[in-house]
């Protein structure tokens, strides 16, 4: 298994949260270099990067723990499983919370460069 095969065999949900996930660590980088570019003037996106620093882990959290209900109730409804019926959706499990730290991670490292721009325009002043 690679993580595309896990996406791709995920449930719709867990999909558009790993999508959801992609698209902010590549909206995060894009406001960093935004307002890094900006020269002297200060423009807003701080707020979307402290946001996400939270935000990410959470959402990859969210959706472990839909992913593990999920499996609870297929076992619920159709008996105890081997491991290579479960592995599946423990993979999808992990993936999600592994692609949320990395973007609150990714998070994280853009608002300390963003900040980092504003205190050098700030005591610049």
């Amino acid at each position: 298994m690679t993580p595309v095969t896990i996406v791709f065999d995920a449930a719709l949900p867990v999909q558009v949260i790993v999508v959801a996930l992609i698209v902010a660590a590549v909206a995060a980088v894009v406001v960093t270099v935004k307002k890094i570019a900006s020269g002297p003037h200060l423009s807003g996106g701080s707020a979307y990067l402290s946001a996400l620093r939270l935000g990410a882990p959470l959402l990859g959290l969210l959706g472990a723990a839909f992913n593990g209900l999920m499996m609870f109730v297929a076992l619920a409804k159709f008996g105890p499983q081997p491991i290579n019926v479960l592995a599946p959706g423990l993979a999808e499990a992990t993936f999600l919370v592994v692609m949320g730290l990395i973007v609150g991670v990714v998070a994280v490292i853009c608002h300390w460069a963003v900040e980092a721009r504003v205190d050098r325009a700030v005591l610049r002043a």
